[in-house]
């Protein structure tokens, strides 16, 4: 990005909490979210950014707004806040106008939008790879891994969601792909591969096929039937539990399975985590 367009910002600022409702964000903070100055610190402010006011100043940002005005004014008759829609929607554009420019353009605007401090941003970069038809599955997934391991968690949610309908749609070849990312040695790389494979998942179509036969994903799933990090361990049972609202006997066997194998302190936490919603009373 522009140097010039980088802001010193105090140190308070940066290691605020956030507001717990976004009619609570101060208008100081607002704005430089909009800007896309800062991160957001929680969910109230990551779901509280206007995408398409930070669409306009991104563009300015890369000397970009006659390109983008009818694209900007588009986004305006949309009226579209949901997130889940404006990334994706957003992103698509971004791809569009990409599609027009020459090699060496492309990369510099991706490489602009894929670094951005925004995190928001970022997201539009991650979506872009997502939807980028010249890229088969193994590139996708090899080029939404630095988002896979962003710092951000945001950016780390909408990564996995950016390829679930490529993965869904290989998904035999996805699971074999991704054999290699639950045994890496980044718990958030570990995470993102359970993470984008959920059967149900958190706002993300279902994968059918899991759905009715959760098996397929157990290769992957037994590597981190014991991992370590609570990060890893929170998304193998949320992955568990998804399986058990369609296939519940199936996922009764694999947790004794599992706790007969490897009887240890995470172990017991996933299993019961993955049975809350069998459960009478949850526990945890």
């Amino acid at each position: 990005m522009d140097e010039k367009t980088d802001l010193d910002i105090p140190e308070d600022i940066l290691l605020r909490k956030g507001a717990r409702k976004g009619a609570d964000i101060p208008d100081h903070i607002r704005n430089l979210l909009q800007s896309g100055h800062i991160e957001s610190v929680n969910l109230t402010e990551w779901l509280a950014v206007d995408h398409i006011l930070l669409f306009q100043q991104v563009a300015h940002e890369l000397k970009m707004d006659a390109e983008t005005r009818e694209i900007t004014e588009r986004l305006i008759q949309m009226n579209e806040l949901r997130i889940m829609k404006i990334i994706p929607t957003i992103a698509a554009n971004w791809l569009n106008l990409m599609e027009q420019m020459g090699d060496k353009k492309r990369t510099r605007i991706f490489r602009s939008l894929a670094e951005h401090r925004s995190d928001s941003v970022r997201c539009w970069a991650a979506y872009i790879i997502g939807l980028d038809s010249r890229l088969n599955l193994i590139q996708k997934l090899d080029r939404t891994r630095p988002f896979a391991a962003d710092h951000h968690f945001g950016v780390r949610e909408i990564a996995w969601m950016a390829v679930r309908e490529p993965i869904t749609g290989e998904l035999s070849n996805a699971l074999m792909l991704l054999m290699d990312w639950v045994i890496d040695p980044d718990p958030l790389i570990r995470r993102f591969a359970i993470e984008s494979i959920r059967p149900h998942g958190v706002w993300a179509k279902h994968i059918q096929e899991l759905k009715v036969n959760p098996a397929m994903a157990l290769p992957l799933l037994n590597h981190v039937k014991s991992d370590a990090h609570k990060y890893v361990q929170d998304s193998v049972s949320n992955w568990l539990n998804d399986a058990g609202k369609t296939n519940p006997d199936w996922v009764r066997q694999i947790c004794e399975s599992w706790i007969h194998q490897s009887d240890t302190q995470h172990t017991l936490r996933i299993i019961t985590r993955g049975q809350r919603s069998l459960f009478t009373s949850n526990p945890y």
